[in-house]
């Protein structure tokens, strides 16, 4: 990962000089200074319409990696709009422009600008130990946790370890899919395991920072976690199909993709499981958002514009903390940052945003910090959780951030 890189733009000034022995006598006029000219746009020319066809052509039950798609490019410099495969295999309806979707982890974007705005409003110090806002959640002592700031949760660098799921694999996980689960639960199995390493040292993603600053949330706020976002961002932006499903609903309300996990038979043969019926309970403040394209569209244009998240603490949404990535293998350096992350792309360009994925559904928002190119898009992929890399999502990726 390149290490992140600032433009500074110098001002020119222009020195009024006068001339004359009566002008010499008086005070010398003051500097006008002259506006520097506004940076150029990333992107300047519409997106690549041939290019986004091609990457989301062919989707449907026959397909290796998807069975539908929505994408929305837009921004500054243009705007495209596309969809493709089937809203269900089984009746080959065609896929569905305003279908809602589990949006996974952008739910932390979310999270993240609730907690922004706190900051903003004085209620929370992203400088001070989460500890004196939730005392006896992360317990001192020998083998216990070094003061973690709110703001190392924010970034993924506090040092706590992941909570246990049902298990590792696809099965075990669907197994247990309407199963209830307490956040609570979680952030008392990951604290009992210790620290991984201390506070503000590496970076590990996981959803345990986000659990934990769901609980936060319900503190300063003195309501739901779901209220203060719905409160705070749903109803003034007008998200009026984006909601957080109550802790037994396993149902996607209203119009919907179905989302399936791919798996092999016994003969070796694929088969595709249904999975658009999940408890996420488990997931909450970290992962249990449902949306549409059309909403997460408005919330990233908003959000980018300053108009979610007061622009002094919005930086902390561009800001990279300047430590390892504890899961790299070969000294990566750190990729996330309050709520988002940083994406350098082929040829330098940068772009922010957030991905999120939940069996059968993959999902990503972002686009570039002068809003001239951003994208949204929601995947119904077959192994949305899958190590290998997803050539639908990486060839929409691809074809949006063309120039």
């Amino acid at each position: 990962m390149k290490a992140r890189t600032r433009t500074l733009l110098a001002a020119a000034l222009v020195l009024g000089v006068a001339a004359g022995p009566v002008a010499a006598a008086q005070a010398a006029p003051a500097p006008a200074p002259v506006s520097a000219p506004a940076p150029s746009p990333v992107f300047s020319t519409p997106p690549d319409a041939a290019a986004l066809r091609k990457a989301i052509t062919g989707l449907g039950a026959g397909h290796r990696e998807a069975t539908a798609a929505l994408v929305r490019v837009g921004g500054t410099s243009g705007s495209w709009r596309g969809t493709s495969g089937v809203a269900d295999v089984r009746s080959g309806r065609a896929a569905i422009e305003d279908a809602r979707f589990r949006a996974g982890s952008v739910t932390k974007t979310f999270t993240a600008a609730v907690v922004l705005q706190l900051a903003a409003e004085g209620r929370v110090d992203l400088d001070r130990p989460v500890q004196e806002y939730l005392p006896g959640l992360l317990p001192g002592g020998p083998a216990g946790f070094k003061p973690v700031t709110v703001r190392q949760l924010l970034n993924y660098t506090s040092g706590l370890r992941s909570a246990d799921g049902p298990g590792d694999t696809f099965e075990d996980e669907y197994a247990h899919r309407f199963d209830v689960v307490d956040p609570r639960a979680l952030i008392a199995g990951a604290v009992a395991k210790g620290p991984e390493y201390d506070p503000g040292t590496k970076q590990r993603y996981s959803n345990i920072h986000y659990t934990v600053l769901g609980v936060l949330i319900e503190k300063l706020t003195g309501s739901a976690y779901e209220k203060a976002v719905s409160d705070r961002i749903l109803k003034p932006l007008g998200l009026r199909h984006t909601s957080f499903p109550s802790r037994t609903q396993n149902r996607i309300p209203g119009p919907h993709h179905h989302g399936y996990q791919a798996v092999e038979r016994p003969d070796g043969s694929r088969a595709l499981v249904d999975v658009s019926e999940w408890n996420s309970s488990a997931n909450w403040a970290a992962g249990d958002l449902i949306s549409t394209t059309a909403d997460l569209e408005r919330f990233t244009v908003a959000l980018f514009g300053g108009a979610v998240v007061p622009k002094a603490q919005l930086e902390e949404m561009f800001t990279v903390p300047d430590v390892p990535d504890a899961a790299g293998e070969k000294g990566e350096h750190a990729v996330h940052t309050a709520g988002m992350a940083e994406f350098v792309l082929p040829d330098g360009t940068k772009a922010y945003g957030k991905t999120g994925s939940r069996h059968g559904y993959s999902t990503v928002i972002g686009g570039t910090r002068d809003l001239s190119r951003t994208l949204v898009f929601s995947v119904n992929s077959t192994d949305a959780k899958g190590r290998d890399l997803n050539g639908t999502t990486y060839g929409i990726v691809a074809a949006a951030f063309s120039k």
